[in-house]
Formats: structure tokens, C-alpha cells, sequence
């Protein structure tokens, strides 16, 4: 811990215990300090819009810690630049642990490679947990005729180029990857403002097919678009009969996004382990996890040493990716 952090861990310390031993930081003042906090409502920010994924992820999650914790954890919507204006507020927030963030792959991993933003994907905060997974799917126009990840390969590798439709950076570059690996690279990857515009893209047969979110569940369900293959390690219960793409031969697809909950880098650890720990305790319900799997997530439970891991190993893979794939911002 460096002498700023220890400063900050200090200062948590002395204010939330109101204890001038605190500055010798002993035990006794530690297990206190978890008791302490929260003494006053946290904000947690949300990236994105209300009303959106995340933002439903967060209120339900947030709503049982602040009932374990008995203290509100108070969600701002801090929409703007696919993520990263919120993201970069937390970083530069002061690291008490009264301010957090519950963010997306995306914002988090992603937009340090490709944009010129003001935060790093670890370095500059505290991971919390990994709360859930959201998975993708490759989806087809109902009347292409291809019924299969083979299929579809050999389609676009034919004498007419097939197109795929993409609606945000993320699925944009794992688009590009995707051409790459299946050796299709005259795919025409169509860019639409929004996820809702490129799945309606495919339904309305504008192109031939994409990599959409489990969102697409209900246009699969209702026969308006057609599933080829799941892009995550393991089948989705939302699809159970649909093959991942690497049961189809395809290696390297086994993408997903994710949501977690992090603090500014330099909140102290007692901070950080209490939230884990309840958070811990907040995923193991199973209320929980039936409102998550109902929008067809994955919860997910990790430790903060685990979810940095993790958050590390998806920010190298996406500069390996642009790197290899030549991706430039359009």
C-alpha cells in the first residue's frame, strides 16, 4: 500500500470510528471499522441509462445489500460515451467507499483500448465482485438458409458476401474477430445506433445475420429470427438445444459481457472486503438468481482477487484482439 492509500485508509478510519487510535490502525479498530460502515448513504453509479440492462442489475442487487447493510445504496445514472463518462467520475471520486460503480465489460475493458478515456480498466479501482454474466448469440434472418454455425461459414465464404449487423463497440470488434476466425473477411459488418436497431436488422432481413445478446430470446422463441450458435463457453439455459460455437468447431468465440462492482482505486480494504462479503451473501439468494436467470443472465460469484483477474485477462484479450484484427473506431 502506498503512503497515499495508507493517508486515505487512515482517514476512513479515524472518521468512521471517530477514534484518534485509529491512526495506529490495530486490530480491534479494524473489526470495528466494518461495523461503522456504512454510517451514510453510498452512491453507486451506473454508466448508463436508467431503465436499461445494467441499470436493472443494479437497483435489484444494490436493493439486499442495502438491507443486509441496513444503509441505501443510491443509484445516479451517469450515461454518456458508451460508458465512459460515469466510469471516469468513479475513478477520480474520492476512494471512501461511499462512492461506487457497477459497470459493464464493456465501459470497463474495452474503452481504455479503443478510446481516449481518463481511467485504466484495473488501476484505477478496487474490484468488488462479479455479479452476472450476459451472454451472446449468433442469429440468423429467419429465411437464410443455413441451420448451423457449418452452414453459415460456408455461406459466407461463397461467391456473394454475407452481412452481419453490429450496434455497439463491443459487438462491432467481436464481429471483426469473428470474420477473422471463420476467414470470411468480404462479411460486410453493418453499423447501426443501438443494440434494438441490429437485432431488428436481422428480423426485418436487412442483413444476413449477427452477434446479439441474450435479448434476442424472445424473436428466437416467437420464430422471427433463427439461433446457430451460443457465444459462451457453455450452453444457455435460455437455449438450451443450441450448440456453443466451440461444440461447432469454432475455437476462440467464447465470448461474454459481464456486470460487476468495483470502488475507486485506494478505498480501504476493510471497505472493500465488507461489500465483497455481503455481496457474497446477496448473490447466494435465491430470489436473486431466479430475477437474474429471468432476464437471461448468468450470476456469477467472485472474489475481489478473482474479479481483478478477470478484469486484467479481458482488457489484455481486447488489445490482443484490435491488434490483430487492425480495428479502428469508426
Amino acid at each position: 500500500m502506498n503512503a497515499s492509500h495508507d493517508a486515505t485508509r487512515r482517514q476512513w478510519l479515524t472518521r468512521n470510528l471517530g477514534l484518534a487510535a485509529a491512526a495506529a490502525m490495530p486490530g480491534w479498530a479494524l473489526a470495528a471499522s466494518e461495523s461503522a460502515y456504512p454510517n451514510k448513504p453510498v452512491r453507486v453509479i451506473v454508466p448508463f441509462a436508467a431503465g436499461g440492462t445494467t441499470d436493472v442489475v443494479a437497483r435489484l442487487v444494490l436493493q439486499k445489500l442495502g438491507e443486509r447493510l441496513g444503509q441505501s445504496f443510491v443509484v445516479e445514472n451517469k450515461g454518456g460515451a458508451g460508458g465512459s463518462i460515469g466510469t471516469d467520475q468513479v475513478a477520480r471520486a474520492t476512494p471512501d467507499g461511499y462512492t461506487l460503480l457497477l459497470n459493464t465489460a464493456g465501459a470497463q475493458t474495452l474503452s481504455p483500448v479503443i478510446y481516449k478515456v481518463g481511467y485504466e480498466a484495473l488501476a484505477s479501482f478496487e474490484p468488488i465482485t462479479h455479479i452476472c454474466d450476459v451472454g451472446f448469440i449468433v442469429i440468423a434472418r429467419k429465411d437464410l438458409p443455413a441451420s448451423n454455425m457449418k452452414e453459415l461459414i460456408t455461406l459466407a465464404r461463397g461467391p456473394k458476401p454475407l452481412s452481419m449487423s453490429s450496434g455497439s463497440s463491443m459487438i462491432n470488434l467481436m464481429s471483426e474477430e469473428f470474420k477473422r476466425i471463420i476467414k470470411a473477411p468480404e462479411t460486410v459488418n453493418a453499423q447501426y445506433k443501438g443494440t434494438a436497431p441490429q437485432m431488428q436488422a436481422v428480423v426485418a432481413g436487412e442483413v444476413d445475420f449477427s452477434l446479439d445478446s441474450f435479448a434476442a430470446v424472445e424473436m428466437i422463441r416467437a420464430g422471427r429470427v433463427k439461433a446457430l450458435g451460443v457465444v459462451m463457453p457453455q450452453r444457455a439455459a435460455s437455449f438450451p438445444d443450441v450448440p456453443t460455437l466451440k461444440e461447432q468447431g469454432i475455437e476462440g468465440m467464447d465470448f461474454s459481457s459481464w456486470a460487476g462492482l468495483l470502488a475507486p482505486k485506494g478505498t480501504p480494504k476493510e471497505a472493500v472486503t465488507l461489500l465483497a462479503r455481503e455481496m457474497d451473501k446477496v448473490m447466494q439468494m435465491e430470489d436473486v438468481q431466479a430475477k437474474l436467470r429471468s432476464y437471461n443472465y448468468v450470476p456469477r460469484r467472485t472474489s475481489p482477487e478473482e474479479f481483478g483477474k478477470m478484469i486484467a485477462a479481458d482488457n489484455e484479450r481486447w488489445k490482443r484482439i484490435v491488434q490483430e484484427t487492425g480495428f479502428k473506431v469508426s
